[in-house]
């Protein structure tokens, strides 16, 4: 019997893997949080880089509802009643996403016990807590938050709903240290938290590469575009969370395309809307055919030790492959959680699996393009395409 032997797909292009993320993560689209103009932009950009690869692009725009948006950097100076120090914004203190608008700074005591007009020192938040000071017409809530190993207080943009009073996160070692001078009197805070809640549209990009035709294998490559965005005075770049993944599953489906078997389809989804929920997502998953197999990459930077593995849906076929090309690549992998967009399309039933590879600078400044490790992006594309070539031939 005659035994056809298939092309395998080419070493991956890290000049264009760092190429993606440097765009992504440039100045010119503001951190790309889903339903501004830089997330609009940088989502048109994408579109035409796949286009210019041969795939047939869809723009699905769709309302996301509500998130958390600073109309201005919230400032906050305290005194201990003998110094006055002014604190910097994610470094020392940052907004509760639960808080309050509060536009204009407010000054007032600060206080270990709910009284009136006073800035109150919670050892943390809950909902009980906050119905008291709202009772006794706190001037606002503190409660203590620690920072990443740089320093940073990870910005988030979906949370609970507002209260109806102002929330801010102090840094652990600061908030002991207005606790120690609210016990000797004379301590105040002057803070403002401008914080709204905003509706916004999103915008997923779904690719076709190549079609599929009868029974055969259907892959899905996924990965979220959007980030948190910036703050009114500071750049966050989402080098790592998630334009690195977004440049993986591109290349991955640069080199898969040629190769695959006939009537293999192969599609790629970037998604928006991750960072509220994955919402881009659970507006996706349902349309996808029954038996498609779905990989998402949220986050190729920094492997150190093994890639960080969820599989959902009836994935055991999906796993297989990706182990026979972890053991091909010698990238390493582990079982862990991954709360990504992946989970979204096994609630609708389809296999799938979601990988993580590291995010350093985490939602901070600090996540920056030079930060994103050209050989972690290098392995996660061969991993992809290792796992598609298994899982099709």
């Amino acid at each position: 019997m005659l035994r056809v032997t298939r092309p395998t797909p080419a070493d991956p292009s890290i000049p264009r893997l760092v190429r993606v993320v440097e765009r992504l993560a440039s100045d010119e689209y503001a951190g790309r949080r889903i339903g501004t103009a830089g997330g609009q932009a940088a989502a048109g950009w994408l579109a035409a880089e796949l286009a210019e690869l041969g795939a047939t692009v869809t723009v699905s725009p769709f309302d996301a509802g509500g998130t958390r948006e600073l109309s201005a950097t919230p400032t906050a100076v305290w005194s201990d009643g003998d110094t006055t120090t002014r604190l910097t914004h994610r470094r020392d203190f940052v907004e509760h996403l639960a808080s309050a608008e509060l536009p204009v700074p407010r000054d007032a005591p600060l206080g270990t016990a709910n009284r009136p007009r006073a800035w109150v020192l919670a050892a943390a938040y809950s909902a009980g807590v906050v119905a008291e000071a709202v009772a006794v017409g706190a001037a606002g809530l503190l409660v203590p938050r620690g920072t990443d190993s740089d320093g940073w207080m990870p910005k988030m943009i979906a949370g609970p709903a507002p209260v109806g009073v102002p929330v801010l996160w102090i840094r652990t070692d600061l908030h002991q240290r207005m606790i120690a001078a609210a016990a000797h009197g004379n301590a105040s805070l002057r803070a403002s938290v401008p914080i709204r809640t905003v509706e916004v549209t999103g915008a997923n990009l779904h690719a076709t590469f190549t079609s599929p035709s009868g029974a055969a294998v259907r892959v899905l490559l996924v990965a979220h575009y959007d980030g948190v965005g910036d703050d009114p005075e500071v750049r966050l770049p989402a080098a790592a969370d998630n334009a690195s993944g977004v440049a993986v599953v591109i290349e991955a489906a640069r080199l898969l395309a040629p190769v695959l078997p006939p009537g293999v389809g192969l599609e790629v989804a970037l998604l928006d809307g991750e960072e509220i929920g994955a919402t881009g997502s659970a507006r996706h998953a349902p349309s996808v055919p029954p038996g498609t197999f779905v990989l998402n990459l949220d986050g190729a930077a920094a492997l150190h030790g093994a890639a960080v593995i969820e599989a959902g849906g009836p994935a055991h076929g999906l796993l297989a492959a990706l182990d026979r090309a972890g053991r091909d690549t010698g990238v390493p992998l582990r079982a862990g959680a991954m709360p990504s967009d992946n989970r979204r399309y096994a609630a609708v039933g389809l296999p799938s699996i979601g990988i993580g590879m590291g995010i350093p600078g985490y939602q901070t400044p600090a996540e920056t393009a030079d930060r994103v490790d050209a050989r972690t992006m290098d392995a996660a594309a061969r991993l992809l395409t290792g796992t598609v070539w298994h899982l099709t031939n």
